[in-house]
Parts: C-alpha cells; structure tokens; sequence
C-alpha cells in the first residue's frame, strides 16, 4: 500500500480529517462519517489513527470511544506543516461526475485553490457542475482524498465565477493557461515555472479567441502539454503535476 512505512506523523495509519484544529494532549471528536469509516476498518479502543484539520495541523492519536455518532480520540502527537508553493487552479464549470473526480486529485497534487469558470462553452454542459450544494460535493470529496494522500492543507475553494471576476480576483503570480497555441509547458528554452502559480483551464471544445484575448491582457502565457487535445481533467491534473514537480518543494514540519 502507498504510504506504508513513511516517516512522519500519522503517516501509514488510518487518517481522518477533523472539523476543528487540534494539539497534543486534548481529546477531539470525529463525526459520523469518521465513526462509520471507523467501523468498516474494525477499528477498536487503543488503535492509533492519522489526523489532519486541513489547514496544517497534523497529528497522532488514540481512539478511546466509538459510537455510531461520533468517534473520541486522544492526541498524542501533534505539528505544524508550512504550506507547499502555491498552485491555484481555475478549472471551468463542466460535467459534475468529472469535476468531482478532478478536485479529488487536485487535493492529491497538493493544489493551493481551486475556482471554477463558467466559459462560454460551460453554459451548453448539462448536469454542469455548479451552485452552493455542488460546492459542498466538492469539498467533502478534497476531504476525503486529504486523508487517503496524508496531505497537510485542504484546497480553498471558490464559487464558480464569470471569466471576468474570475481574472479579477486572480492571485498574483505566474500566470499560464491551457492552450495548444502556446509554447511547451515545460522543455528546453521555456522559462521555468515559479511560484505563485495560477493555472487556468479551458472548457471541452477549447477557450474562445476573445477569451483567450482576455486572459493574455491579464497576464497569462498560452502554453500546451503535448501534441494531443485532453480534456479538461486529464490536462489539468498533468499540469498541476509538472507545477509540483518542477517546484520541487517539500512540506517543513514544526513541532507545536
């Protein structure tokens, strides 16, 4: 199993994902989605577990109660993880089974936010992905995988936005988007990537000329992966892959 025999707290035990911050010598209670997970892995009193709040505290701990509300657990152990470089992601309004699919793995690729874009070729999708209950899909299944990857900070999430709001309230920082126009992302010749990074992602079917107009004069570099169209999932976990990779950065602990 990935993860086995890794160094650090809570690596290779069960991990659970906690609604509130924690420290070493308090007891935190899980919900009922933890307690019934709890249960399926026949945990019992005394079995060491993972936490994580997703906002840098990780930690260790001891399971002393479980009821099928709730799950009682002891910390043992607990420090603070610096966040990775940032990586944001505008990723567009899509197919909502897709969309859920790729926050899942951007959590996994330690993605700093993610703010969907309602393109002009997002309004033709149905189901599309959007509005406040979808939002909560979408964070309740970064949760999940923040335990499954022993991550350290949840994503922020954004509501889904126009493309002009959404270049508004853009971070600063290297700014590229997804197009097949554009230079390599990565190769001989091509500036390296620096953090902060904002990766924007076009819908099916591609970004519309006066869009992409509109992403040049804010500031973002047209740049392609390869020589095959992707969809949007699969181009947007293979860049947010080469960002982490080419930044190279790896979380610092601090012990509280």
């Amino acid at each position: 199993m990935v993860g086995l025999g890794r160094e650090g707290v809570g690596a290779g035990r069960p991990n659970f994902v906690t609604a509130e911050p924690f420290a070493a010598g308090v007891t935190c209670v899980l919900d009922e989605h933890a307690a019934r997970h709890m249960r399926v892995l026949r945990l019992d009193s005394g079995a060491m577990v993972g936490l994580r709040d997703g906002f840098g505290h990780v930690g260790a701990g001891q399971l002393v109660r479980l009821t099928k509300t709730q799950a009682y657990i002891e910390v043992t152990e607990a420090v603070e993880v610096a966040p990775l470089p940032a990586v944001h992601l505008l990723v567009p309004v899509a197919d909502r089974d897709r969309m859920l699919w790729l926050a899942e793995k951007a959590c996994e690729l330690g993605c700093t936010s993610w703010r969907p874009v309602l393109w002009r070729r997002s309004r033709s999708v149905s189901p599309r992905g959007e509005g406040i209950n979808f939002q909560q899909k979408v964070i309740a299944r970064m949760v999940g995988a923040l335990a499954q990857s022993e991550g350290a900070w949840l994503p922020q999430p954004f509501p889904e936005a126009t493309l002009e709001r959404a270049l508004l309230a853009a971070p600063p920082g290297q700014r590229l988007v997804l197009d097949p126009s554009g230079d390599a992302l990565v190769g001989a010749g091509t500036p390296l990537i620096s953090a902060p990074v904002v990766l924007a992602i076009g819908p099916e079917g591609g970004i519309e000329m006066d869009e992409l107009d509109a992403l040049r004069e804010a500031g973002f570099r047209p740049a392609r992966l390869g020589p095959t169209i992707l969809r949007f999932e699969t181009a947007a976990v293979a860049a947010l892959a080469i960002a982490r990779t080419s930044l190279g950065a790896s979380a610092v602990h601090h012990p509280d």
